[in-house]
């Protein structure tokens, strides 16, 4: 009899272990000293874990972005203070400082309360947990999801789209999702989607495969799009970098060296863009160079 007890107590450890192993894991986090996590989730479980990859980027390095680092500066100010804000959509050319950005304001405002939690497109079905966890804490949480774009029948698509909606994020005024993404509607548009586009006395109606790709992106309250740099723009920035780096590593340079900035077009026009991202491996490559001359 006492066999049988021990059998039915040690069945019922183990049911209870597998239920605690479903609930979201927050409080592992301290956020006091950690400005980012990112939610692992397997099979069985989910839980936030310290140390996501932050870029030490500074605002004052994002250059030719102004109307986009003050639009999501302000917007990040309104829910630091507790004020209505907005769900923000950054999409556009890659390279050009959608995720920067983002690193950036929470190096600006950590000191602040601002942490960040990064969630990959297959863990979007978990955003009620995760949201729910984070609403308990006295911090302001940005949700960040990264380089964002969903197949026609993605499962995550819905997930996300019925956080925008509200009845995730209603139950939580201290999160805010920031999202990247390639694509304005984050789902591929095909020709087919227009084929049963009409027109009604003068209107044009969409057809509902293309309202039903819109409807995810409009579920995003500020929208701000990026663009590949125009040339002197993009040799700017290049300035702006082997600026930096020879600081650091003590090697001095002509901005105005026409060797440099032939070089530096090369470089972009090998990669097909011109954008932030080029301007900075280029400088690593200018300055790393003339460092290791001099060494």
């Amino acid at each position: 009899m006492a066999d049988k007890q021990e059998e039915k107590d040690s069945h019922l450890e183990q049911v209870l272990r597998r239920l605690l192993a479903l609930l979201p894991v927050t409080e592992s986090v301290d956020w006091q000293r950690t400005p980012a996590a990112v939610w692992r989730a397997n099979r069985w479980h989910g839980g936030l874990v310290a140390g996501g990859v932050v870029d030490d980027i500074d605002l004052r390095d994002l250059l030719h972005i102004d109307d986009q680092r003050e639009q999501l500066l302000r917007n990040t100010e309104q829910l630091l203070r507790g004020l209505p804000a907005n769900n923000a959509l950054l999409w556009g050319a890659r390279g050009t400082g959608k995720s920067s950005l983002i690193h950036a304001l929470l190096n600006e405002f950590f000191p602040q309360g601002l942490r960040l939690v990064e969630v990959h497109k297959e863990q979007l079905s978990d955003l009620p947990g995760i949201v729910g966890g984070l609403s308990r804490l006295p911090y302001k949480f940005i949700v960040f999801c990264d380089d964002l774009s969903f197949e026609v029948n993605d499962a995550s698509y819905k997930a996300l789209k019925s956080a925008l909606e509200g009845s995730v994020l209603k139950t939580s005024d201290n999160v805010l999702i920031y999202a990247t993404s390639n694509r304005r509607h984050l789902v591929p548009e095909h020709q087919t989607d227009n084929q049963s586009v009409r027109v009604a006395e003068g209107e044009l109606h969409e057809s509902e495969a293309v309202e039903e790709k819109i409807s995810l992106s409009d579920r995003f309250g500020l929208w701000l799009s990026f663009y590949p740099f125009r040339q002197e723009a993009y040799l700017q920035v290049v300035g702006h970098w082997v600026t930096q780096l020879a600081q650091r590593h003590g090697v001095s340079v002509d901005l105005n060296d026409t060797q440099m900035r032939a070089e530096a077009l090369r470089w972009a026009l090998a990669r097909g863009t011109r954008n932030g991202r080029t301007a900075q491996y280029f400088a690593r490559h200018w300055i790393g160079q003339i460092a290791l001359q001099k060494s």
